[in-house]
């Protein structure tokens, strides 16, 4: 029993990470059989995890077969509102629960990341081990939870925006303004801080969304 239900865990988890580093895009049908081949599981813990991201809504359905869900504008603009208030709640409950070596290691993420603004994809996976550390430093397991799941459905998006021009020097500079208010315990700062780069972050994707719809016509 023990060994099937960790099978299962481990179908889950490979789906979503093929999902979550670009393996799988929005739009790409996911096929039971060719997926219990690739990953060398029976197709029963396939199954059940299609099942569970259909109910997670990281797939969908079209006709008889899943594909990768992908986000409307206003499944987008729901996701932002969200993100920015439960980023926000995490960056002040960091501020005050935080150790000092857990800020140590935000300093130094930040710091390192510098060398990597003018490279989005390698920017991309930093911003995203930033952000987790955070999470984590908010000591709130209940909120890490919810933050893990929206991060998750952020990879429903195909672009990063960090990729637009300049963003990524930007986005170093919020980040180390999160840190420093972190660094000095003031709650309220962490939070307007985070919202604030999220906030950024929705707007240069909008502009992005609106090139691309330019671009189609």
């Amino acid at each position: 029993m023990y060994q099937n239900r960790s099978n299962h865990k481990e179908a889950y988890e490979l789906i979503l990470e093929a999902i979550d580093v670009g393996v799988y895009r929005p739009g790409d049908r996911l096929v039971e059989s060719d997926l219990a081949e690739q990953f060398g599981v029976s197709r029963t813990p396939i199954r059940e995890a299609l099942q569970r991201l259909e109910t997670q809504s990281l797939l969908e359905r079209d006709g008889r077969s899943l594909i990768v869900a992908s986000l409307d504008h206003n499944q987008m603009a729901e996701l932002y509102a969200v993100r920015s208030e439960l980023e926000g709640l995490a960056a002040r409950l960091a501020a005050k629960h935080a150790t000092p070596e857990e800020v140590r290691v935000l300093r130094e993420m930040v710091n390192a990341d510098d060398e990597l603004v003018d490279r989005p994809s390698d920017l991309a996976r930093a911003n995203r081990r930033f952000h987790e550390q955070i999470h984590l430093a908010s000591h709130n397991r209940y909120l890490v939870q919810q933050l893990d799941l929206v991060h998750r459905t952020m990879a429903l998006m195909v672009n990063t925006s960090l990729s637009a021009q300049g963003r990524g020097r930007i986005a170093q500079t919020e980040h180390k303004n999160i840190v420093t208010a972190i660094e000095n315990r003031d709650e309220e700062a962490a939070y307007r801080a985070l919202k604030e780069h999220i906030s950024v972050a929705f707007v240069t994707r909008l502009k992005q969304d609106a090139t691309a719809r330019e671009q189609q016509r």
